[in-house]
């Protein structure tokens, strides 16, 4: 399994809002052409109404790779831009949990 966890800063109010609709047709993408894409969830952070974390996990590094180079995460990658004043990225190595087979 291959994961990350993403921190997201937007620029302001009217970003944030931008950012959740751009997440909402992104992760509706990911639901209908990734198969290897196991966990793709947003997370808004209680208190830091700029921020937004994403919590991913996939099959594998090979399912990651495929993720990257679709057409919907190009777009989300490069709309985001204007958004953001920041992003954070953890690379994860799975150990064990619920719900999971490491």
């Amino acid at each position: 399994m291959f994961g990350l966890m993403v921190r997201f800063t937007c620029k302001d109010d009217t970003s944030a809002t931008a950012f959740d609709q751009l997440v909402t047709e992104t992760i509706e993408a990911i639901r209908r052409h990734e198969p290897g894409t196991l966990v793709y969830a947003s997370h808004r952070v209680d208190g830091q109404p700029l921020q937004r974390i994403f919590y991913e996990l996939y099959r594998d590094r090979a399912a990651f790779d495929a993720h990257e180079q679709t057409e919907h995460t190009r777009h989300f990658l490069a709309a985001r831009e204007d958004l953001l004043a920041s992003v954070e990225v953890d690379w994860l190595d799975l150990q064990t949990g619920k719900g999971i087979t490491p």
